[in-house]
């Protein structure tokens, strides 16, 4: 029998790639091999595993977030960074359709995807920041309310926009780009990590 974990693993796994609008409840029954009346019996509808999926990963994220500010709260910009690229890890296996088609067709997913990131860049990177202000490894006269709206309240809305920038630049150039460089412009001239030498 197919537990909910296995159930939402898969579901997730195929809306990121394929656009949660383009994956049906029978695709997902024939991926695992079961009836869709099995699905049924752990969710109401699509948009409740779609909801359901989205959720467990936003969770599994936040659990790593707390883990890197856990291991690392006494730098705080480095802590933003970790969480920036353990992120993009996330962002990459995304297809752009994902996000847009629970902005068209999942309203509550979308939502709460929404505010997960709003929650992450206006409580979790704003706070760090804040604390590395505080410690003067950044720079006094930055505001960071405007640095966190400019630079880290939905980088995946930019990397997604027309082109999906993850196909055209890669992961990697396009982290050093919106977190790195962008970082590096705020910090004082006393502070470095690994990511800025």
């Amino acid at each position: 029998m197919i537990t909910k974990k296995e159930l939402l693993s898969c579901a997730i796994a195929k809306f990121t790639k394929q656009g949660s609008k383009h994956v049906s409840l029978d695709e997902i029954a024939q991926t695992l091999g079961i009836s869709k009346k099995t699905i049924y019996t752990f969710f109401k509808n699509k948009e409740d595993l779609v909801t359901s999926s989205l959720e467990g990963l936003l969770n599994e994220y936040k659990e790593e977030i707390n883990g890197i500010i856990a291991c690392n709260g006494n730098d705080p910009v480095f802590c933003v960074v970790l969480i920036y690229e353990r992120g993009f890890e996330y962002l990459k296996y995304f297809k752009p359709s994902f996000i847009f088609g629970l902005e068209k067709y999942y309203p509550k997913a979308y939502k709460i995807f929404q505010d997960f990131s709003e929650e992450l860049a206006f409580d979790t990177v704003f706070n760090l920041l804040k604390k590395a202000q505080d410690n003067r490894q950044i720079k006094p006269e930055v505001n960071l309310r405007l640095a966190v709206k400019i630079y880290f309240l939905r980088i995946d809305n930019v990397a997604f926009k027309k082109n999906n920038l993850f196909d055209l630049y890669g992961k990697d150039t396009l982290f050093k780009h919106m977190v790195i460089y962008n970082l590096k412009g705020i910090i004082s001239s006393t502070y470095s990590n690994p990511y800025f030498e």
